[in-house]
């Protein structure tokens, strides 16, 4: 950005009353208050709107059952932002082997030697990753977390190209350009009319949190069953974290087991790999919905991240892309005010749609297909699935260019 441009962006805050933001970013999880970072880093007045605070670090802390694998493009993309060195200093767990089998059938396997990386990514915990972007956005002057608070109401200022939000607390905000991050059942989408196509899958997933004689490992796995993947999430020293797919029933079910029963269950039905020494931790559950907004924008706003699009999360693929919708908006919006543009409006904001919309469409398709193609026991099937299995593990451009689009990198 020139000298001149950032001026005016900062004479026209002058005329502002404190109320007043370029952008206004309703939900401060991950994707939103990575969003606030990089629209702050371009010189905008933001605030970032969340109705609940991010716990402090403890490394004595049980660790969470919400983890995420960051793929390399997301680890660049942190970097940028300024906080994946801080985050470093917190619990993590780098992963540099993705292997995949049925159960009577071979065994694929992924590396990061194969694409040239040191690694394939990062596992955190969700809430350290928040926390990192939240103690970032603690050192910048010209962005504003307003903490907890909720929205009451949005309306559309067409006089002043703007769009108003009362909040809980009385607080009126006024913006150019209103972000939703605030997840799957987005406030700001529905107040905007957008609609959503999708269904809800007929599994849940159990995440489960153990502890393993077993040392911090560098390869996650997964194994698939009819009756849904079981799979190793590494985390950091003796632990890791287990995701159970299954019938919603059957979920319900182990949710309501003592940690002995889980175990007992886990032994039974997870793979001989595990190692069978463990104790369960801690657990949840969710249900596995798809949803997709059939739109990105209007003047003055947009969506991103689970606001826009909610996925399979069959290889740990949600936060990544939301973490890339972040990367487009703000590159979209500074090229916008390089070109004196009105970044706020719907010429911009179309572009920030046309990079991610197919993009995070075709990332979905791949999802689902993978998942209805493995989680039956039809032999048609299981015979093409077994020899696209080995002709997957041959290592060959293709392979690798695959393993470069999952990890961001194409």
């Amino acid at each position: 950005m020139d000298i001149d441009t950032m001026q005016d962006i900062r004479d026209t805050r002058d005329t502002q009353s404190s109320t007043a933001y370029d952008a206004v970013i309703v939900g401060g999880g991950m994707v939103g208050a990575a969003s606030a970072i990089g629209l702050g880093q371009l010189g905008l007045k933001v605030a970032v709107i969340e109705a609940r605070a991010v716990q402090d670090y403890d490394p004595e802390q049980p660790l969470d059952v919400r983890v995420s694998a960051i793929s390399v493009a997301t680890e660049q993309l942190l970097t940028r932002l300024g906080v994946m060195e801080a985050l470093l200093t917190m619990r993590h767990a780098p992963y540099t082997g993705l292997e995949t089998w049925e159960m009577d059938g071979c065994l694929t396997s992924f590396t990061a030697e194969q694409v040239g990386q040191a690694r394939l990514g990062y596992f955190f915990e969700n809430r350290l990753i928040q926390l990192s972007l939240w103690n970032q956005i603690n050192c910048m002057d010209n962005v504003d977390l307003l903490c907890p608070n909720k929205v009451n109401q949005f309306t559309r200022s067409s006089e002043m190209d703007a769009i108003e939000i009362s909040l809980d607390n009385g607080l009126v905000l006024r913006t150019r350009l209103l972000v939703g991050a605030d997840g799957a059942n987005s406030q700001v989408r529905q107040w905007a009319g957008i609609g959503v196509t999708g269904w809800d899958y007929a599994q849940s997933a159990m995440l489960i949190n153990i502890h393993t004689q077993t040392e911090q490992q560098s390869v996650t796995w997964q194994q698939f069953t009819p009756a849904g993947p079981r799979s190793l999430l590494p985390l950091p020293g003796h632990n890791a974290s287990l995701v159970w797919y299954d019938d919603a029933n059957r979920i319900k079910q182990l949710s309501q087991l003592s940690q002995l029963q889980l175990a007992e269950q886990i032994k039974k039905h997870f793979p001989s790999r595990l190692d069978p020494n463990f104790s369960v931790q801690s657990s949840g559950s969710f249900t596995l919905t798809r949803r997709h907004a059939q739109r990105y924008y209007q003047d003055n706003l947009v969506i991103i991240g689970d606001a826009a699009h909610t996925i399979n999360p069959l290889a740990g693929q949600g936060v990544n892309i939301g973490f890339k919708d972040v990367d487009v908006l703000v590159a979209q919006v500074a090229n916008a005010i390089c070109r004196n543009e009105a970044w706020w409006q719907a010429p911009v904001l179309k572009r920030y749609q046309q990079s991610r919309y197919y993009d995070n469409q075709l990332m979905m398709t791949a999802m689902d297909a993978f998942y209805a193609s493995f989680s039956n026991d039809l032999l048609p099937l299981k015979l093409m699935r077994n020899g696209a299995l080995k002709l997957a593990n041959i290592d060959s451009p293709i392979k690798r260019k695959v393993l470069k689009y999952a990890l961001g990198l194409n």
